[in-house]
């Protein structure tokens, strides 16, 4: 396994663009460099893509099933499963060290979501993070790895956090 790390990263330095676009994924608190290598290969047109179309690709955008006046219970399906797969274990260190996650998390579950439904939240909220910061070309919190390529934690507030997330899309207008 670290050898294919290690020949991905190696491509990685090899290409300027990509160098980049890894070093803005791996600046969000959760994300490892794991998680960054399998945004880059599963999902390459990410920050081209709207917030929704993200969200759709990854397969965590909500369908719901009505009809008439029936409502049945909203759902996640479709998308990219690896992708999916990859952002559960980012999510939830996001859910305790990234202080705006966290926060809708914790509102989520006080308004009787179960921890799972609010976990695909923090899910969907992460990958339209890191569509927007890609999308404008800078970094999220500024993350300190590891040796082993993990995040440590929150950078900060100094940097760009989940709620200018907001801004990003305006200016993009």
């Amino acid at each position: 396994m670290k050898a294919v790390d290690e020949a991905i990263m190696a491509l990685i330095r090899a290409d300027v663009s990509l160098k980049v676009r890894f070093d803005i994924l791996v600046s969000i608190p959760g994300v490892s460099q794991i998680t960054a290598f399998t945004l880059l290969i599963e999902m390459p047109e990410l920050g081209e893509l709207d917030e929704k179309a993200a969200a759709a690709l990854c397969g965590l955008a909500p369908i719901s099933r009505q009809s008439g006046r029936w409502t049945g219970r909203a759902f996640i399906a479709g998308g990219r499963p690896i992708v999916r797969h990859a952002l559960y274990m980012p999510a939830l260190v996001a859910c305790r060290f990234n202080p705006d996650l966290k926060t809708k998390y914790e509102d989520l579950v006080k308004a009787g979501k179960p921890p799972k439904v609010a976990i695909t939240a923090v899910m969907r909220k992460l990958i339209v993070l890191a569509n927007a910061l890609l999308r404008k070309n800078r970094n999220g919190h500024q993350n300190s790895l590891d040796q082993n390529g993990y995040s440590r934690g929150y950078g900060g507030s100094d940097c760009v956090s989940f709620k200018t997330v907001g801004r990003y899309r305006q200016m993009s207008a």
